[in-house]
C-alpha cells in the first residue's frame, strides 16, 4: 500500500490516467445492459428483478465480461502520451470493440448455432444457451483484446486489422462449432443443438469450454507476429496458419490432460447420457488451464 502511494505521489498523471480509463470502462459497462434491451427489445429490468430469469442474467453476466476483456487490452496509461490521446483511444477501441463483440454474438447465432431462436430459449429460461451465449461473447473479446494490443496506432489500416482479426476469430469458432456437432451426433445419433435446446447443461458447459479455449490459442498466435501496417495481410496470414497449428496443439494437449485428470471415469457418458455438470465443469477448467499455459508458453 506504501509503495502505491509513493508511487501516485511521485506520478501524480498516473491518476488521471485512471480516471480516463475507468469513467470510459464503466460508461460503456453500463451500456450493455441497455444495449442488449434495446436490441433484444426486452425490459431487462423485468427479466433480471422480477421474472429473476438466470438464463438471461447469464447471457447479459457474459456481455458484461466480455466488454471488460477488450477494454483491458485498450488502456495504455502514459504511453499515450496526454489525457487527450488516451480518452480518444479509450472511446474508439471500446466502441469498436462492442461493435465487434455485438458482432461476433450475431455470427456465432446465425453460422455456428443456427437451428434454433438463442434469444427466445433465453428468455423461455434455457441455461444450456444462455452458458453458450456467454462464452461465445466472451471467446470473441478474448480475441478482440488480443488484437487491440497487437495493433499500433489510431487510423483507418487499424481498424481493418482489427476486423480481419474478428473475422479469422470467427471462422475458426465457426469450425471448432462444426467438429464438436459431428463428434457428438457421431456418439450421440442426435443433433448437438438439439441437445442444447432441452437444456443440455453439461453439454453446453462442455461446449463452453471449447470455444474460450480455442479463442485463447487464437490469440496466442499474435506473440508470434509484429504487426506491420506495409505486409498487414502476409502477418494476418501468419496468423491463421499459427492459429490452426495451436489449435491442433491445444486439442492434443486438452485430451491428455482431461484423460489424466478424469482417469477412470467415462466422461462422454457421464457429461452426454448422465448430464453430470461436475464432470463437464472439469473438462472446462482442463481446457481454460491448458490454453493458458500455452498462452504463457508462448508470450
Amino acid at each position: 500500500m506504501n509503495e502505491l502511494m509513493t508511487t501516485l505521489e511521485v506520478n501524480g498523471s498516473l491518476i488521471g490516467y485512471l480516471a480516463i480509463d475507468m469513467a470510459v470502462a464503466i460508461l460503456l459497462l453500463g451500456g450493455i445492459r441497455y444495449a442488449m434491451g434495446v436490441l433484444g427489445k426486452v425490459n431487462t429490468a423485468d427479466e433480471l428483478a422480477q421474472k429473476d430469469n438466470f438464463a438471461y442474467g447469464i447471457s447479459m453476466a457474459g456481455g458484461v465480461a466480455a466488454m471488460g476483456i477488450a477494454l483491458s487490452g485498450a488502456i495504455t496509461g502514459e504511453l499515450a502520451g496526454s489525457y487527450e490521446i488516451e480518452l480518444i483511444g479509450m472511446l474508439a477501441y471500446g466502441l469498436a470493440g462492442l461493435i465487434l463483440i455485438k458482432a461476433g454474438r450475431y455470427i456465432h447465432d446465425k453460422f455456428a448455432l443456427a437451428s434454433f431462436d438463442k434469444q427466445a430459449l433465453i428468455i423461455d429460461r434455457n441455461i444450456a444457451v444462455a452458458l453458450v451465449d456467454a462464452a461465445s461473447v466472451i471467446a470473441t473479446a478474448i480475441v478482440v483484446r488480443a488484437a487491440i494490443m497487437w495493433v499500433e496506432g489510431l487510423n483507418v489500416d487499424t481498424f481493418i486489422a482489427l476486423v480481419a482479426v474478428w473475422v479469422v476469430s470467427q471462422v475458426m469458432l465457426v469450425v471448432i462449432t462444426r467438429l464438436f456437432e459431428w463428434k457428438y451426433a457421431k456418439n450421440n445419433g442426435m443433433p448437438f443443438q438439439t441437445a442444447l435446446v432441452n437444456n443440455h447443461i453439461a453439454l453446453g458447459i462442455r461446449y463452453s469450454g471449447y470455444l474460450i479455449s480455442t479463442a485463447m490459442s487464437v490469440t496466442a498466435a499474435s506473440y508470434f507476429i509484429i504487426f506491420d501496417v506495409d505486409s498487414l495481410w502476409m502477418g494476418l496470414m501468419q496468423w491463421v496458419v499459427i492459429s490452426i497449428i495451436l489449435m491442433v496443439l491445444l486439442t492434443i494437449l486438452t485430451s491428455i490432460a482431461k484423460f489424466l485428470v478424469l482417469w477412470g471415469i467415462n466422461r462422454r457418458e457421464e457429461v452426454e447420457d448422465q448430464q453430470n455438470i461436475g464432470i463437464a465443469t472439469i473438462e472446462l477448467a482442463t481446457s481454460f488451464s491448458i490454453a493458458l499455459l500455452l498462452m504463457a508458453l508462448m508470450s
